[in-house]
């Protein structure tokens, strides 16, 4: 028999209003393949609330972000400069390519990739800087890109946290050459499994649309710009069911509804949890003041990692589920391969122990984050 689920699970899919009526609308169309009227529609919504070259919705985050490598064209012995805090795709995509990850430490307070540390990782044989907007806070972009313009280098955001975060009144994805969106089940606005790649440099539009259609230049054909199409270049299926776009297109059309119940959390828990944290050597979410967070989740750094374990037990016995994070790339089995040593991502070994993140999700209501609040309010660390 499977385990009991909690009472209060660390995330919930909710439906929006119009989803199921935008799924029998596809299936009424007898069109459920990719690049049909939704998955249009969800790029337009994209492209003209960002004001993005182009969008292209894909499978996942992971499949937006292994077709950057292939537009960047990544041999065997490039290097490409990610967070050692991070989810495996933001590497994975790029050493299926051959390339080899150089891995960063991260900031102490933002847990972004920290800025200070860039120039000294940046070799001859660089050709990409990932930086990863964790938790929808924004890296300090002005510094990344000011390095990365200066060495030649294109900068691809991981943006699967920060969809409608800001930097400095800019949103985030916005940035870089090229961008990567996740629509995964946990994400602010979801299908379950999604993604998109945003491009905002114009140089990368058509071959983009070539690699997400198997190598073809099936895009081209369907806009009268050739008369039949063939295979022209390297390519997989990166395009999503319609099915699944029309879930999503639900969920864009709300996105403002969205983030601001996101926000009422965010700042509720913020709020609610001050003075015990204080009191109890527990780190909040800091967000820099010319940042605006994506509002994706929120965490805690607790003051040891048995601190952590006793939190995890003490939440559970009152049938509450928060999870831990990222381990560190560099010290995985297969991310030790390139090198990495105890000791050469100091934050990220020692955040990586202490950080959980309460249970948050579009539904929840005010009752249910109380249940949450009263019992991380009990809990004391020595």
């Amino acid at each position: 028999m499977s385990a009991p689920q909690p009472a209060i699970p660390f995330n919930r899919s909710s439906l929006q209003g119009p989803e199921l009526d935008y799924i029998s609308q596809a299936l009424a169309s007898g069109q459920i393949a990719g690049d049909q009227t939704f998955s249009r529609r969800c790029q337009v919504l994209l492209e003209q609330v960002l004001g993005v070259n182009r969008a292209l919705v894909t499978t996942s985050c992971t499949h937006a972000l292994e077709m950057a490598a292939l537009l960047l064209d990544l041999q065997p012995g490039d290097e490409v400069i990610v967070p050692a805090f991070t989810f495996v795709s933001t590497a994975n995509a790029f050493v299926l390519r051959g390339a080899t990850p150089v891995f960063s430490d991260v900031r102490p307070d933002t847990l972004n990739l920290d800025e200070t540390r860039l120039e000294s990782l940046i070799t001859p044989r660089t050709r990409a800087i990932v930086p990863v907007h964790y938790a929808g806070v924004g890296c300090e972009m002005d510094t990344i890109l000011e390095v990365a313009q200066r060495h030649g280098i294109p900068v691809v955001e991981d943006n699967a946290h920060g969809l409608f975060g800001r930097y400095r009144g800019r949103w985030l994805g916005t940035f870089g050459a090229l961008a990567t969106q996740s629509f995964h089940e946990t994400k602010n606005i979801t299908c379950g499994e999604g993604g998109a790649l945003l491009i905002n440099d114009r140089q990368w539009v058509e071959r983009a649309e070539i690699l997400r259609e198997k190598g073809t230049n099936r895009s081209r054909f369907f806009r009268g710009q050739v008369d039949k199409y063939s295979w022209v270049d390297l390519g997989s299926s990166y395009v999503i069911s319609d099915v699944l776009a029309a879930f999503l297109y639900a969920q864009l059309e709300a996105w403002k509804t969205i983030q601001e119940r996101r926000r009422e959390v965010w700042q509720r828990y913020h709020s609610a949890l001050a003075n015990w944290a204080s009191e109890n050597g527990v780190r909040q979410p800091i967000v820099p003041p010319h940042c605006e967070s994506a509002w994706h989740m929120y965490h805690l750094l607790l003051p040891t990692a048995a601190d952590r374990t006793r939190f995890i037990e003490h939440l559970k016995a009152r049938h509450i589920l928060a999870v831990f994070h990222y381990l560190p790339l560099h010290l995985s089995t297969y991310g030790s391969r390139f090198g990495g040593q105890p000791g050469d991502c100091p934050v990220t070994e020692d955040i990586s122990d202490r950080l959980i993140r309460l249970p948050f999700y579009n539904s929840m209501s005010s009752t249910v984050q109380d249940q949450v609040i009263d019992a991380v309010l009990t809990f004391r660390c020595p």
